[in-house]
């Protein structure tokens, strides 16, 4: 039986860890024709691409600073090159970390730089630059990974949610602006998920059980969690779905 995105070429950002790896694993697995593993950690993303090639994926590690437009203008030119088509573009890489964690008065301007830079400008840059691209082959989908700080309010991660909901009042703009072309643009918020981004974080006692406390479900997610999602949205199985928001929180934002 043929994969859910058979045939389909795909680049994942921040494809080295956590979500995007998981994301890149299970496109793999569902066939896709040509992936680009972007990320900045390149042993980890060279790694992995060696991995998925040995199981006959057709995968690329590419280094890609998200934040950084000339990167994004060199990585859609070298997709095109090899494989003359973009489908799906999944902008994935995040910043968190201590920087942007604290309160609003004690949020710096480095921080909101910081967050920026990553969380905002990164997809924006990569819809800016894969879209062409993606008119060429007839129509795409992009899938913007947001956070649930952008929907529910919290103690920690004021310039991290800040730069998120950029993104996602970016996707609606997108989703609104590409319609025509068959474009997609939808995003994903994931809830509290044990990855490399959150591991120190969550080894808090105290963190990790305010995070529990804040989810219905009772655990934390892990990356596979959320990619599931992705696979859906970057398949034709969602087709007539655009501009929306793919909430995987474990129930956080029902509260």
């Amino acid at each position: 039986m043929a994969g859910r995105l058979e045939g389909k070429v795909a680049v994942v950002t921040g494809g080295a860890s956590g979500i995007g790896e998981a994301t890149c694993r299970l496109f793999v697995r569902e066939g896709v024709r040509g992936l680009v593993l972007a990320d900045i950690s390149e042993a980890a993303g060279m790694a992995i691409q060696a991995e998925l090639r040995q199981v006959g994926g057709d995968v690329v590690f590419r280094r890609l600073d998200v934040g950084r437009e000339a990167q994004w203008i060199e990585t859609m030119q070298a997709v095109e090159t090899r494989w003359g088509r973009l489908d799906v573009l999944v902008n994935n890489a995040g910043r968190g970390g201590v920087l942007i964690r604290p309160p609003v008065e004690h949020t710096t301007e480095e921080a909101m730089d910081v967050s920026f830079a990553v969380n905002a400008k990164g997809p924006l840059f990569g819809m800016k630059h894969a879209i062409p691209l993606m008119r060429k082959s007839g129509g795409g989908s992009i899938v913007n990974v947001v956070s649930i700080y952008t929907m529910i309010g919290d103690v920690l991660a004021t310039a991290y949610a800040a730069g998120k909901g950029a993104t996602r009042a970016l996707t609606k703009m997108a989703a609104v602006q590409y319609a025509k072309e068959k474009i997609r643009v939808n995003s994903v918020f994931p809830g509290f998920v044990e990855t490399g981004m959150t591991k120190d974080l969550h080894a808090q006692p105290e963190a990790r059980r305010h995070r529990l406390d804040l989810t219905p479900l009772g655990i934390l997610a892990v990356p596979e969690d959320i990619a599931y999602g992705i696979v859906y949205l970057a398949s034709d199985e969602s087709r007539y779905v655009t501009g929306s928001e793919l909430v995987i929180d474990g129930g956080i934002s029902s509260r």
